[in-house]
């Protein structure tokens, strides 16, 4: 028995020399953090599951376009998976070149439209979509090929773009803005993104 700072004696396990509550104590932080780390598992899990649905979803859309657009051609890269409608020429982008573009960005759920496009840059695209310009005008972007300025999904899906491409970037939530929200995307997102390649430098 061990007493107390009030003068109480509090039972001690002999295995351990820890008083009973202070190991009733332990085991109750314990199973804390136990349930903790079992609910992060599950949230990671439902996570993978969202992204692997994400990318059937893209898949299938790709077969779609594949198989009614014969001279269309498909490049896959770390995740990201880039569909040439129109060839360019010339040398291709590679990490730490530059690529300058005009573009259209959708979240992506089955397919691509006006009703879910964020943003854009491409004026015949919002005159056609009735969309309001979302960048200060219809200047080209330029960017250079790093991940300080592009997510993972564009980074690997410009990845060998030549200019004069024209090309859909399609990539899931986990190459995207993952779980922040920017904007109006909704966090964990997949996104599609319709480019048109102006130039391209190292």
């Amino acid at each position: 028995m061990d007493r107390t700072k009030n003068g109480m004696e509090t039972p001690t396990d002999n295995n351990t020399g820890l008083t009973v509550r202070t190991k009733s104590r332990s085991m109750r932080t314990m199973l804390a953090a136990f349930l903790c780390l079992a609910a992060a598992g599950c949230a990671k899990q439902s996570l993978e599951t969202t992204y692997s649905n994400q990318e059937d979803r893209i898949d299938s859309y790709i077969t779609s376009l594949m198989e009614s657009n014969e001279d269309y051609e498909l490049v896959h890269n770390n995740g990201s998976n880039r569909v040439i409608i129109q060839a360019g020429s010339g040398n291709t982008l590679v990490p730490g070149g530059t690529v300058s573009f005009y573009y259209a960005g959708y979240t992506f759920s089955s397919s691509i439209s006006a009703s879910n496009m964020f943003a854009t840059n491409w004026q015949a695209v919002a005159e056609e979509s009735g969309w309001n310009l979302t960048d200060a005008d219809y200047s080209v972007k330029t960017v250079r090929l790093t991940e300080d300025e592009l997510i993972d999904g564009l980074r690997y899906g410009f990845e060998g773009v030549r200019a004069g491409e024209e090309c859909l970037i399609l990539f899931s939530g986990k190459y995207g803005f993952g779980n922040r929200q920017v904007g109006t995307i909704p966090a964990n997102s997949a996104l599609a993104y319709h480019i048109r390649v102006e130039s391209v430098s190292e």
